[in-house]
């Protein structure tokens, strides 16, 4: 295995590109045009809201905004967090190959990228996803480890990360049936009948309160001395064990059984009514927080809301980051991604199958869950998500079968091989976007926050980019990393690593 995929080198040392797999490279950049797409919105809108569909959009900035979901959302991510297990496959096997130790050394390289992640938390954006990935590399690093021991040893080959992978990434369809089964089997006809009539009557009680609620004047203002207090409060409180107590005896006191139909209906709007308060609070306080606040005032309300994001990390890393490091490590470790040619049929059915099935599913979970009628069918719209989160996958696995299968062809090449600086430049770029985007909505700098339209959101995507493959392609005729890259080998090696392309000596020639 480490034979096919490294020459045995004594040093361990940065990746030369004689030991890439090219189709990464393309593959990463490639993944970078869909986190802007996808991201750019969330610079535009609060962050706390993300994922969630703009129903208020119209035309062109509706049908941007469908298509994005659909061929966008979930997948990037996901394409990422496979190259990222990729890319652990070949620093562990040229590791081995070399007899040099690799734990420490990867754990530095986590640590790093989890500094990096959390910088970019709070100086920047809230939406940073790489101290997942530093997180979830950790926890691919213990199960290389487990594999080491005595009593697993006979289990340490690709296939183990495979099954495991693939295992983890099944589970919660798993439990999904089980709670379709139990619903199914508790709930007649006359009684899905009465709970979905009752939804509706609860859905238009909400409306007409939220009205209300709306005709009322906004206290909320960023001179408030309590803006970003009031959130680390609410913060807490969610994890308070006090708070927690208090609510559930709150509930306990209330019998739902003696209510007439009218008195539960208006209970439970009540119910719905305060939490969709408390969330439209929220969201007013971060979009204040990014229009009228300052630099300083705006990075601690990001700071406060990493303190919860960072809780939500280990379930995120453990759960979907590292199930896609599995795979992809065994993509490389089985020698598929090193050898496309030898697995001709594999990448075909990846490629064919992933596209197809993947845009059925993606296509059918966003008509479902976009559907009006999942604000009275709870069951519908879970199902409608399940559908589509699962189309992520399938089509994030058409999407690299396709790039491994072009990827042989001159055309492709020739014509795409603009995508490999990005991807080269994969960290810089990344943050880099951050740097732009927050420069052209938040309110300490340019101010477009809320104000710019989702179909011109793509414009900017396309400028952003064009402007990156520029200057990565002029950058690495000159260095051998992008700046981020360069910083965090360094840190990784403990030493400063040399940026500059040795020129190539002049060669004589004699007459």
């Amino acid at each position: 295995m480490e034979n096919d995929l490294a020459p045995v080198n004594k040093q361990l040392s940065p990746l030369i590109n004689s030991d890439r797999i090219q189709v990464m490279d393309l593959l990463r950049g490639f993944a970078l045009i869909g986190i802007i797409m996808m991201n750019i919105e969330w610079f535009n809108r609060p962050v706390s809201a993300l994922m969630s569909f703009d129903y208020s959009l119209t035309r062109f900035d509706w049908a941007a905004s469908w298509l994005v979901k659909v061929f966008v959302e979930g997948k990037f991510y996901k394409l990422f967090s496979i190259l990222f297990g990729m890319g652990f496959a070949i620093m562990l096997i040229r590791a081995q190959a070399a007899e040099r130790k690799f734990g420490a050394w990867f754990t530095r390289r986590m640590l790093a990228l989890f500094v990096f992640g959390l910088a970019h938390l709070i100086f920047l954006w809230g939406g940073d996803i790489i101290h997942d990935y530093a997180v979830g590399g950790l926890f691919l690093l213990g199960f290389v480890l487990l594999l080491r021991t005595k009593k697993l040893a006979r289990f340490n080959k690709p296939e183990t990360f495979a099954k495991v992978g693939f295992s983890l990434l099944l589970l919660p369809l798993v439990v999904s049936m089980f709670g379709a089964l139990y619903f199914g089997v508790t709930r007649d006809n006359t009684v899905i009948t009465e709970e979905w009539q009752q939804k509706i009557s609860i859905n238009q009680q909400v409306d007409l309160l939220m009205q209300q609620e709306k005709d009322k004047p906004n206290d909320i203002t960023v001179d408030d001395k309590n803006f970003v207090e009031e959130d680390a409060i609410s913060s807490e409180e969610i994890v308070n064990e006090e708070s927690i107590k208090e609510d559930v005896i709150e509930e306990k006191e209330v019998d739902e059984d003696s209510m007439s139909d009218e008195e539960l209906i208006a209970y439970k709007a009540q119910q719905r009514v305060e939490s969709k308060l408390k969330r439209e609070k929220r969201l007013a306080k971060e979009t204040i927080a990014f229009t009228e606040g300052s630099y300083i005032e705006a990075t601690k309300y990001r700071a406060q809301s990493a303190l919860k994001a960072l809780g939500n990390t280990p379930m995120f890393a453990f759960f979907v980051c590292l199930p896609l490091f599995m795979v992809g490590y065994w993509l490389v470790a089985s020698g598929r991604m090193k050898n496309p040619e030898q697995h001709e049929s594999f990448f075909s059915v990846m490629c064919w199958g992933g596209l197809s099935i993947g845009l059925l599913l993606s296509i059918a979970g966003t008509f479902i869950s976009l559907h009006p009628v999942t604000k009275t069918a709870i069951e519908i719209q879970a199902g409608g998500q399940t559908i589509f989160y699962y189309g992520q996958f399938v089509l994030c696995a058409g999407y690299i079968g396709m790039f491994v299968k072009l990827a042989s062809k001159a055309w492709f090449i020739k014509c795409f091989s603009w995508l490999a600086p990005l991807g080269k430049m994969a960290l810089t770029n990344y943050i880099t976007h951050s740097i732009i985007l927050t420069s052209i909505f938040y309110g300490y700098a340019g101010g477009m926050f809320g104000q710019i339209a989702r179909g011109q959101q793509m414009l900017i995507v396309v400028a952003v980019i064009f402007a990156q493959v520029i200057f990565c392609s002029f950058w690495l005729k000159f260095f051998r990393f992008g700046p981020l890259e360069w910083l965090w080998r360094s840190i990784t090696y403990m030493k400063r690593q040399p940026l500059l392309l040795e020129k190539p000596l002049p060669t004589s020639v004699s007459v």
